[in-house]
């Protein structure tokens, strides 16, 4: 008994030193965390640190609106623009899981429109390629002029970009993508697509994203929005976020900034799961929980089996005409829409008007960070962005 209750004594008295330590640590973390953010190049900004248990560290810095100081926290909320596309890997898993659809069928088998590259018109592409970025799809300049929508009419003070649609143009996301991909559609154009095979070249794609989820969705027959937020953002209990503005809070929504006192107009995307969850550092870290547990074989919402193939290398050389091997850089390698650096970091980077994200795990010491800002980055914020990043890097392994 005695032996037991010195145990005992002796784990708590440990369990104490070690929180002690942490904390500590915690507030050297926030300290420098705050001295970069004077530099106010950028706004806002919210970071996460976690491992396979938890969340280790989260915290808001500079302020979600500007001109009522209202402070950025771990609960604000803002969308995280390409991490998004990781849900849709997910999301294809899950519907495979449930038999729903299998990642080397041919796409028209699931599309109410046909999808083909006219130069090679008789090579089918499967759901694999869309998710790898090999489909040879890519982005025409239609996407970018039709893609952003704005919230409301009238924007008072906001500042509106030149390619920002006004809410009456929005369509919906199988008829955004078929102008784009079909022969009938009213922007269709043979160089929307690549002069290579499917299947062969790595190039980038947020139609052909887009065009996954809508897969997703004539698989499911569920609408993309509602089949992530039953198979994903609620077993996660991930209740702070959504695609859109109906799903969230939003007075715990970020104001967007051009720079650090331009503000910039609320708007959505058309082609939405492309890189529209609006999400918060708080929701995002028990996401980013679950790609670690995912990854050491104890996650929740998938099968070992689907975690596998979430996080499985499935590009070689042959795929690019240049690899780039940063430490950070997504396009290094690819799983179903997961981004694999050379240097063993899993996850996703994010770019869209007013907002910049990185979401990384090391697969060595099964650690992960993140990182949203609600600003646009020029030369002074892209160093303070990469500053930032660096301290958490500092002191990931020592919380």
């Amino acid at each position: 008994m005695k032996k037991i209750i010195i145990s005992l004594l002796l784990f708590i008295f440990i369990g104490r030193i070690y929180g002690q330590t942490n904390k500590s640590i915690s507030i050297k973390l926030s300290k420098g965390l705050e001295k970069i953010y004077e530099r106010k190049y950028i706004n806002g900004f919210s970071v996460a640190i976690v491992n396979q248990d938890g969340i280790l560290y989260k915290k808001g810095f500079g302020y979600s609106n500007i001109k009522t100081s209202k402070k950025y926290t771990n609960n604000t909320i803002q969308n995280i623009a390409s991490i998004s596309k990781t849900f849709i890997g997910i999301a294809l898993l899950k519907a495979q899981e449930l038999g729903k659809l299998n990642l080397d069928e041919d796409i028209n088998k699931y599309l109410p429109f046909d999808v083909r590259n006219p130069y090679f018109p008789f090579n089918h592409i499967t759901i694999r390629q869309l998710a790898t970025h090999t489909s040879s799809i890519k982005d025409p300049s239609k996407y970018e002029k039709n893609g952003y929508i704005l919230k409301e009419k009238e924007n008072k003070e906001a500042q509106v970009n030149s390619n920002f649609r006004s809410p009456d143009e929005k369509i919906a996301l199988d008829k955004f993508l078929k102008n784009i991909l079909s022969k009938d559609g009213k922007w269709y154009r043979k160089n929307n697509f690549i002069k290579t095979k499917p299947g062969e070249l790595f190039k980038y794609s947020n139609v052909a994203a887009g065009l996954a989820a809508l897969i997703i969705e004539k698989a499911t027959n569920q609408s993309f929005n509602k089949f992530t937020n039953e198979h994903i953002l609620k077993p996660l209990k991930m209740f702070d976020s959504g695609w859109s503005f109906k799903q969230v809070d939003i007075s715990k929504h970020s104001k967007l900034y051009i720079d650090n006192e331009t503000e910039l107009a609320f708007y959505q995307l058309a082609n939405y799961p492309d890189g529209g969850l609006i999400t918060s550092a708080s929701d995002l870290g028990k996401y980013l929980c679950e790609l670690i547990a995912g990854y050491s074989g104890n996650g929740n919402i998938l099968k070992n089996e689907s975690y596998k193939e979430l996080f499985k290398p499935q590009l070689t050389n042959v795929n690019y005409t240049e690899r780039n091997e940063s430490v950070y850089n997504d396009e290094y390698n690819i799983g179903i829409f997961m981004g694999i650096s050379a240097h063993e970091q899993i996850g996703h980077t994010g770019g869209d008007p007013g907002v910049a994200t990185h979401m990384f795990f090391n697969t060595k010491t099964k650690i992960g960070k993140l990182l949203i800002v609600n600003t646009d980055l020029k030369k002074e914020g892209i160093k303070e962005f990469i500053d930032i990043w660096k301290k958490l890097e500092e002191y990931e392994t020592k919380l």
